[in-house]
């Protein structure tokens, strides 16, 4: 996960009311809402802070702030303990920021897993391209073209002999 970090964007500091107005303005996935939102509420958040490529949510105390993205959230620590529902989410080292961590949002997960509709499908093994058959060889069938009558040897199909 690389994250590019760098001075913020001019204008683009300013603060959300809401988490929902957050999520909408930086136009992440629904399917994601639910998890960052208890990961919001896990992590103690006191503001959230728009700043251009991600959202910024401030923590209490002198944790490092959050940021997420559309397809994370960066910031945690080693030795924090993040539960959404009653799953440990697992936290894996950041790029971008070093000494922290990140958690991947779930509508990740979801874009590799096959996806079910209302319809039944047959299932089939998956199409490869037609290797090209090898024939077994035809038989020959043997013609009688004649014999010369001056060389003795067999005619050509054309009727042409070695003494032509």
């Amino acid at each position: 996960m690389n994250e590019v970090q760098g001075p913020t964007p001019t204008g683009t500091s300013r603060p959300y009311r809401s988490l929902a107005e957050a999520l909408r303005a930086h136009r992440i996935d629904p399917v994601n809402h639910e998890f960052i939102g208890a990961i919001v509420d896990a992590a103690d958040v006191t503001s959230l802070i728009d700043r251009g490529r991600y959202i910024e949510a401030l923590r209490r105390g002198d944790r490092a702030a959050l940021h997420i993205g559309r397809t994370y959230t960066n910031g945690f620590t080693e030795d924090e303990v993040i539960t959404v529902g009653s799953t440990r989410l697992r936290l894996q080292p950041s790029e971008g920021r070093a000494p922290y961590f990140y958690v991947t949002h779930p509508s990740e997960y979801a874009a590799a897993a096959p996806t079910r509709t209302g319809t039944r499908k047959r299932a089939s093994a998956p199409r490869t391209p037609a290797a090209p058959r090898e024939r077994a060889p035809q038989p020959v069938e043997e013609r009688d073209y004649g014999v010369c009558d001056v060389c003795f040897m067999v005619r050509t199909p054309s009727g042409g002999c070695g003494c032509d």
